[in-house]
Parts: structure tokens; C-alpha cells; sequence
């Protein structure tokens, strides 16, 4: 689990680059410039290098770190950031979060009205929600020691093992992820950034907020009071949404102290026994 405290960008030519460290924003300024020249120097060669499209980058989060969470021990358990369209995120070092989505069917007459303007106006068929329950529920009963807390999302499940904790990045994990049906991008995630990962608050678009925050770090002033502004916007509009319902726990119910901790943050931050609308 990594999120450095320095982060800068780069030009060089036209090209842009970001770059970070740990120990000083002019750090993090020399190396981004010194990539910027790397690209503009290949592209002039004829070598163009490929960006990557999507949202897990096999690089660190550019994500502020807003809190960090200690396990019984007085070690870092878990940190919570901000993403890239504006919602905290929890990530974890060691409490086992399992992403599963489920194939999202075509919504009714008006529907993409509803959606463009972030209404959820569809869930999840139930019985495709079923049989991913059903796998954990099995998993369960091969594995009597494992305990589950799985909750509905907007567009899937969220399962929490709560018996004991894991690594991220092993080949055990990733076993579990493949027998319940790991989103295969947030298996990706958890290998190179070595963490779990579970979204804490909705998403804007879901909630009428179209626009995009102004992204950390702020390159000026006036940059971060745009986003101060989107941020008040958005918080009024999560008000009445829910980012997880609790759906039920099953198998041991013994629950690892560390993760009883993970757990308390996440349904308070989530609302997940609100019984509002998933957003």
C-alpha cells in the first residue's frame, strides 16, 4: 500500500508527465520533468509510447491521503483517499475487500435520461446477484473457517472476509478472487498497487454532479477553491444515497479485531444500513 506525498508535473515540448516522492515536491518536479524530456526525445525518434486507458494504473494512486487508520498494533491498517472523480476511497493493507460486477441490464423506456443525469434507475438482475452470492455462500461451506460480510453495490456485490487478514498481492488472494468472480481490473489493482480497495462515498454522476473536480495536487489557487466549491456541491448531493447496502454475513463469525475496526469505518462511511438509494 502506496500513496506518495509528493506528486509534480512535467512538460517538456508539448509532453506531459507526472511524477512523484516521498521526500520533496522539487523531487517529484526533477523526475516528472526529466520523464516529460524521455517522452518528447522517443516521440522525435519515432518510438511513441503507449498511454495507458485505464483507471488501475501500474503505478502509484495520485490520491491525497485524507486519514490514516491504525490496526490494534499501532500499525497502518488502512488509509483513506480521494480519487481522481471525487469520492473517498478506503484501501486497505491486509482486510480482504472482493469487487464483483454484475452485467447491468438495458434500462426501461426513458432510462438514459435517468442515467445521463445519475439516476439509478436499474439494479443488477437478481438472479445474476444470486448466483454470485451463491458462489461466497459455497466458498463458505468448503471453507468453514472464512467469514463473509457481502453487501449489494449499484452495480454489483462487495464481499469483506472477516475472519482473519491477507495479502493483496499473493497467489491466494487472487485464488479467492477468481472462485467468487473478481472484477478482473480490481484484481489487477490489488496486485500492483498492494492493497484492497473499496469505494466509501457515490459516484457524482449518480447524483446530478456532471462536472469533474479540479485533481490533486492543485496547480494553483485558483485551482483549489474550484475545487472546494465542487466539493460542497457534491457533499449536499450525497446526502440522501448510499454507496453499499449490507445484504448479510455468512460463514464464521468470529471477527479479527483489525477487521472489526475496517468494518465500523466502512458501514458508518458508506451507510450501509441506511436503506437508501445506491448511488
Amino acid at each position: 500500500m502506496y500513496f506518495p506525498k509528493f506528486w509534480a508535473k512535467g512538460e517538456h515540448e508539448g509532453q506531459i508527465s507526472w511524477r512523484w516522492s516521498d521526500r520533496s515536491p522539487a523531487e517529484a518536479h526533477q523526475l516528472a520533468e526529466e520523464e516529460a524530456q524521455r517522452i518528447a526525445d522517443r516521440i522525435q525518434q519515432g518510438d511513441i509510447p503507449t498511454r495507458s486507458k485505464g483507471y488501475y494504473p501500474g503505478r502509484p494512486f495520485r490520491e491525497p491521503v485524507l486519514r490514516e487508520i491504525k490496526s490494534t498494533n499501532g500499525q497502518l491498517a488502512a488509509v483513506v483517499t480521494r480519487n481522481s472523480y471525487g469520492c473517498l476511497v478506503l484501501n486497505t493493507a491486509r482486510v480482504m475487500f472482493v469487487d464483483v460486477d454484475l452485467p447491468e441490464p438495458e434500462p426501461p423506456s426513458g432510462g438514459l435520461l435517468k442515467r445521463l443525469f445519475g439516476k439509478p434507475d436499474v439494479k443488477p438482475p437478481e438472479d445474476d446477484q444470486a448466483t454470485a452470492i451463491a458462489k461466497a455462500e459455497l466458498w463458505a461451506r468448503n471453507h468453514p473457517d472464512w467469514g463473509w460480510r457481502i453487501y449489494g453495490t449499484r452495480a454489483g456485490l462487495r464481499l469483506m472476509a472477516t475472519h482473519t487478514l491477507f495479502e493483496p498481492e499473493t497467489a491466494a488472494s487472487d485464488g479467492v478472487f477468481e472462485s467468487l468472480g473478481a472484477d478482473p481490473l480490481y484484481r489487477q489493482l490489488c496486485r500492483t498497487q498492494k492493497c484492497f480497495r473499496a469505494r466509501l462515498t457515490p459516484k457524482p454522476w449518480r447524483c446530478n454532479i456532471g462536472e469533474k473536480p479540479e485533481r490533486w495536487p492543485w496547480q494553483s489557487p485558483r485551482a483549489e477553491r474550484k475545487f472546494q466549491a465542487w466539493e460542497s456541491k457534491y457533499q449536499n448531493a450525497i446526502h440522501d444515497w448510499a454507496t453499499c447496502e449490507l445484504i448479510r454475513t455468512i460463514g464464521n463469525s468470529d471477527v479479527h479485531p483489525d477487521v472489526r475496526i475496517v468494518i465500523e469505518l466502512h458501514d458508518e462511511a458508506t451507510r450501509a444500513e441506511s436503506k437508501l438509494p445506491l448511488a
